[in-house]
């Protein structure tokens, strides 16, 4: 690798730097298929790894090869990847199970399009409150926080919004 055209790259050379990015993406894009054993991953977390360097240029100070760096940045993006895939993976379980110890405010026999649209009717001050307790499982006092609503409030505010939910999808159900 010439260290020039590294200089040059870190210096605004966008032709260099596309050069540099061009000599790598394969080598890049390899090594991500082994290590994630999936060729979309390999080719998503590539582009978010050359995506950084092109931001970190700039901080590369050549004590390692280039290519060693860019490793680096690789792997650290597809760690990162990974974790917050393992926390999605986590939090949709977690729902899953939540959903089915709790019996749905709203009865199931509604499809979730006609749900939302009745949703959608409510004011914010009862929707807001309904998806955060009912959908998303805050507390009322976690919700009276995000809101600034005193708990008593929103615990009538749910009440009155499932009431007006459950009217609307009845009259629903009668067209």
């Amino acid at each position: 690798m010439d260290r020039k055209e590294i200089t040059r790259a870190q210096h605004g050379d966008q032709q260099a730097l596309a050069k540099l990015l061009k000599e790598h993406y394969s080598f890049v894009v390899k090594y991500l298929w082994k290590m994630s054993g999936d060729e979309q991953v390999a080719y998503d977390v590539t582009q978010e790894t050359l995506a950084k360097v092109i931001q970190k240029i700039h901080q590369y100070k050549g004590q390692a090869s280039f290519s060693t760096w860019v490793i680096q940045i690789a792997t650290h993006t597809y760690l990162d990847m990974q974790r917050k895939q393992k926390r999605k993976l986590d939090f949709e379980q977690q729902e899953r199970e939540r959903l089915r110890r709790e019996p749905p405010p709203i009865p199931s026999n509604h499809d979730w399009h006609d749900v939302q649209e009745a949703l959608w009717k409510l004011e914010d001050q009862h929707r807001i409150p309904i998806v955060l307790k009912h959908y998303y499982g805050y507390e009322y006092e976690e919700i009276a926080r995000m809101t600034k609503v005193k708990a008593g409030t929103l615990k009538s505010r749910v009440h009155y919004g499932l009431e007006k939910l459950r009217k609307e999808l009845r009259r629903h159900e009668e067209t």
